[in-house]
């Protein structure tokens, strides 16, 4: 496997107020998607691909290598310089002693859930279009669970170590198979609250 071991496989672990702050920015978390989508780009072919201009793109690329998340591919010069990601995905949390940190992870993590739903909601819309293999295959599925904190890791560890072992295509296209489509997993693990009959 030509990426085993390689550290763009690894998720980006966020514990700094600043780059957590450079980070909420929609067309910079656009970006990232994007070089995960698609691998490395110029300024001028992810500026094509978002509805940008090229000097909008290569703006927001060179910070988001200021901080780390992206790094120069090689070949080229200028918004013709390819930009491939440094890490895939990102890692952190919102509990943290420092109230600075703590707002700003509150801060970039309602920036991605708005995100993941614009998506998800965007997504249900055009359903219907797929073919019925990837009609049943996708969806939605809801669980209530009586656990312990404990319990709860657990579960996420197991989860996150199926959904790993598919992290190796996002490097490398050449993995994907045949009639595989980028599908996005989404998981959200909350205190039930009830909410009052049709709210």
């Amino acid at each position: 496997m030509p990426f085993e071991g390689d550290a763009r496989l690894e998720p980006y672990v966020l514990t700094d107020p600043r780059t957590m702050r450079a980070l909420a920015h929609p067309l910079r978390i656009a970006l990232l998607e994007t070089l995960t989508g698609e691998g490395p780009l110029t300024a001028t072919e992810a500026a094509e691909r978002l509805g940008e201009s090229p000097a909008n793109c290569s703006f927001h690329l060179r910070q988001l290598a200021k901080y780390g998340f992206v790094e120069e591919a090689g070949g080229g010069r200028g918004r013709q310089r390819p930009w491939r990601l440094t890490r895939t995905g990102l890692r952190y949390t919102d509990v943290h002693a420092n109230p600075e940190t703590r707002l700003a992870a509150t801060l970039l993590d309602q920036v991605l859930v708005d995100r993941y739903l614009a998506r998800y909601q965007a997504s249900r819309r055009v359903r219907h279009t797929y073919p019925n293999e990837w009609q049943e295959v996708t969806g939605q599925s809801e669980y209530l669970l009586h656990v312990t904190p404990d319990e709860l890791r657990q579960v996420d560890a197991e989860v996150h170590a199926v959904l790993r072992r598919f992290t190796d295509r996002l490097a490398d296209p050449s993995l994907r198979p045949e009639g595989s489509l980028p599908i996005e997993v989404l998981l959200f693990a909350f205190p039930f609250v009830r909410l009052e009959a049709g709210g």
